[in-house]
């Protein structure tokens, strides 16, 4: 079952910590998390999924920045959210959807326990100029059913920034430890 906006306000400082959070930003079912100042790209051509790969920050200026088509830009909510209890996903707004920006590629499904920024992986159909601080995607909850544990990852939980794919340390655990990007 999805959480109302209700139910989400009412959960604000319990199983739901959003900061900062803006009362305008609640919507019937979800809540709009918007889009911090500063985006990665990857600078390799060949990406590797042993190793990491090398990344270059991009600041977004106050009059936007032009995504290309047939990149890949990694960017994070302006927000920092914390999730007990339930399991926190996001998705793309529609008015962003409709002028062909993908705004979570494949991971929009967030884990009961997840703390941190949300990491987004956006892609541009065709060149769009993006802007910090607008309501880039939206986040909802479902109630979890059964018996869990918390996630509890040293990979991306309790993030303080963009995070790129740490895969790596799953294939090469000892590479973990030494190769952080």
């Amino acid at each position: 079952m999805v959480l109302s906006g209700h139910e989400i306000r009412r959960q604000l400082g319990t199983n739901i910590l959003i900061e900062p959070f803006d009362p305008a930003r609640l919507n019937p079912n979800s809540y709009n998390l918007t889009l911090h100042d500063e985006l990665m790209v990857y600078e390799d051509r060949i990406l590797e999924m042993r190793r990491p790969n090398r990344v270059r920050r991009l600041r977004i200026p106050s009059e936007g920045l032009v995504l290309q088509p047939g990149r890949l830009y990694l960017g994070r909510t302006a927000e920092r959210t914390e999730t007990h209890n339930l399991v926190p996903m996001i998705e793309g707004r529609s008015s962003i959807g409709r002028l062909g920006l993908f705004v979570h590629v494949t991971a929009g499904f967030g884990d009961v326990g997840f703390c941190g920024y949300w990491t987004l992986e956006m892609f541009a159909v065709q060149p769009i100029r993006v802007c910090a601080g607008v309501a880039i995607c939206q986040i909802f909850y479902h109630d979890i059913r059964g018996a869990f544990e918390e996630y509890r990852s040293d990979k991306y939980q309790n993030n303080t920034d963009i995070q790129p794919s740490l895969l790596f340390q799953e294939l090469n655990p000892a590479a973990g430890e030494k190769d952080q990007p």
